[in-house]
Parts: C-alpha cells; sequence; structure tokens
C-alpha cells in the first residue's frame, strides 16, 4: 500500500513533468472533485468570505466614482490586490482540503488561522480608524504587521514542504499570489488611511 509520502511525491511528480503549466492547473484544481461536504463548506465560506470583501469595497469605490467622487489613483490597488489574493486561494485552498491536508495538521493550518485572524482584524481596524482614528490606528498597525509576519512564517513551512517533496509548482505560485495581492492590498489600504480616506466622505453621502 502506498504511504501518504508516496502518494504526494507521485503527485508531484505527475504535475511538474507535464510540459504546459496550465496542464498543472487543470491537474491540481480537479482534486477538487475530492472534496466531502465538509471540505465544500470550508472551501466556500473562506473563498467566499474574501470575495465579499473584494464586491464590498468593489462596490463601494464603483458607487463614488458613478456619482463623480474623485478617487486618487492608488485605491483601485486595493480591489486589485484582493481579486489577486481571491484567484489565488481558491486554487490553493483545494490542496490543502486534499492532497496536503495531512501535512497541514502538523503545525500548517494554526498558522493560517493565525494569519487569517490577523488579516480580518486588521482589516476591520482600518474600517473603524475612520470615525476614531487615534484610537484605532495603532491596534490596525499591529494586527497588519502580524498578518504580514505569519504570512512569512507560512512561506517558511511552504518552502519546506516544497523540498521534501510535500508540494507542488502549483500551490508554490498561488502562495506568491496570496503574498502579493495581500501586500498590494494592505499597503494602499494603509497609505489610503494615511492619506484620510480621501474619496470616502463624499461616497458615504449616496449611502
Amino acid at each position: 500500500m502506498k504511504t501518504r509520502s508516496s502518494a504526494i511525491s507521485g503527485l508531484r511528480a505527475e504535475i511538474e513533468n507535464q510540459h504546459d503549466f496550465f496542464q498543472e492547473v487543470i491537474t491540481y484544481a480537479g482534486h477538487i472533485r475530492e472534496f466531502s461536504q465538509k471540505d465544500w463548506l470550508i472551501y466556500i465560506v473562506w473563498v467566499g468570505l474574501m470575495f465579499g470583501l473584494f464586491l464590498s469595497v468593489s462596490g463601494f469605490i464603483g458607487v463614488g466614482y458613478a456619482h463623480g467622487v474623485h478617487f486618487p489613483p492608488y485605491v483601485w490597488n486595493i480591489p486589485i490586490g484582493i481579486a489577486i489574493f481571491v484567484l489565488s486561494i481558491s486554487f490553493d485552498t483545494i490542496g490543502h482540503q486534499t492532497t496536503y491536508k495531512e501535512e497541514l495538521l502538523k503545525g500548517e493550518r494554526l498558522v493560517h488561522h493565525v494569519t487569517i485572524f490577523a488579516g480580518i482584524a486588521s482589516v476591520l481596524l482600518l474600517c473603524l480608524a475612520y470615525h476614531n482614528r487615534e484610537f484605532f490606528m495603532i491596534p490596525a498597525f499591529v494586527f497588519i504587521a502580524l498578518s504580514v509576519f505569519y504570512s512569512i512564517v507560512d512561506e517558511a513551512f511552504h518552502w519546506r514542504r516544497y523540498v521534501q517533496m510535500y508540494s507542488d509548482r502549483v500551490e508554490m505560485w498561488a502562495h506568491f499570489g496570496i503574498f502579493v495581492g495581500h501586500n498590494i492590498m494592505v499597503a494602499a489600504w494603509v497609505y489610503w488611511f494615511l492619506q484620510g480616506y480621501p474619496g470616502v466622505a463624499e461616497t458615504l453621502a449616496y449611502f
């Protein structure tokens, strides 16, 4: 009977021997057929939550723009960053709930939970800081720093798995996208906050 290690090594060999990266992505995504009902629930809640953030931010900016509100160009980096993040986690989570589920239980899943908590808290605090700038600014920055720090810790776990043949190129590129998307979003959002949230007051008048 094949061990979990050999099964994962076989999957990686199967994927990385392909010459067409698009085919590698299809192979990786195809593992979504292995989802249990619980896996689907986790996938829908997680990806749906982030897609909801994308829709809410894009919708808010879109309403203001439609009514002639001027947003600085950097503000558009926020929905762009979220979109990159959502696309990346939609692939990454497939591997996390199937092929690499047991490996994540060794500690990486806890890092994911801490990172997600810090990331969600940072966004909520940045929103609250619109009306209470002085009070929420410091905890917002603390949770932003923690979300980035634990993202780096998570990347260390992923590269360790990769060199030990417990990951593949699709998952690694998905994590690159997650890191890029998150950092674009948070950098633009923090700069928007520091500039006094230009365009927000004008847009709120239409709600």
